[in-house]
């Protein structure tokens, strides 16, 4: 990255870190093992997000539709969750990486729970990357949960303001970048309110080998494009 190229570096990064257990599969390995390895990149991810500068990186952990896959699978993912919260205060603290999580966390097993609450507590006053981890989250599920906040805080009517302040982290920016790993072209359910202007990327690797060099690659992807929000660019290459 260039010096200059830091005005133009995306504050909030999102990734769909698809292909886990299709790496997996042409490996001959249970997918289990596929899960374990993307556990890995994601690290990987947020340690490059913290050393570029980005200060918001959201990974699509586990949706609220994930719970259809088998009992094996989503008892398996949801013991990695609580495993890897619990095991790595260190790297969060090398890293100054801040926890934070959007979902429906009361649909969690309450250990889960537990890890994801300590796991913010213990990361709260970190001054780095914040690390926001959609776990049991779905866009609808989050909308529909804002408006009934709303609804139930006495709002008959309320405008577009009201209904973000009502989301799971109010202060979370909107997407600058949307990145999906895996070969698919779609958002699945993802950041749907927040990814209303998001540039996006769609990558054929499968996410256990999505490398440091290809999401740096990205982000320069991103710092060449020119953004705007439906206006018209003017002669310097700025919305109006």
């Amino acid at each position: 990255m260039s010096q200059d190229s830091s005005s133009r570096l995306p504050k909030h990064v999102a990734l769909i870190m698809d292909g886990n257990g299709r790496w997996a599969q042409e490996r001959g390995l249970a997918r289990t093992a596929g899960h374990k390895e993307g556990l890995e990149a994601a690290k990987r991810i947020a340690r490059a997000a913290a050393d570029l500068g980005i200060q918001y990186i959201t990974l699509y952990t586990f949706s609220t539709e994930n719970w259809k896959r088998t009992q094996d699978e989503v008892g398996y993912l949801m013991g990695l969750i609580k495993a890897h919260l619990r095991a790595e205060f260190e790297f969060y603290k090398e890293n100054q990486i801040r926890v934070e999580h959007i979902g429906n966390l009361a649909g969690l097993p309450k250990d889960v729970q537990d890890e994801i609450v300590n796991a913010k507590k213990d990361t709260e006053n970190f001054t780095g990357t914040t690390c926001v981890l959609a776990i049991n989250y779905g866009s609808r599920d989050e909308m529909i949960r804002a408006a009934n906040k709303a609804l139930a805080a006495g709002k008959k009517e309320f405008t577009e303001g009201d209904l973000k302040n009502y989301m799971d982290l109010p202060e979370l920016p909107d997407v600058d970048l949307l990145i999906r790993t895996g070969g698919e072209k779609r958002l699945s359910n993802f950041l749907l309110w927040q990814a209303a202007y998001a540039e996006f990327i769609f990558s054929d690797t499968l996410w256990p080998d999505y490398s440091v060099e290809e999401f740096k690659k990205d982000v320069l992807e991103f710092e060449s494009r020119s953004r705007r929000f439906g206006g018209i660019e003017n002669k310097k290459g700025a919305a109006k």
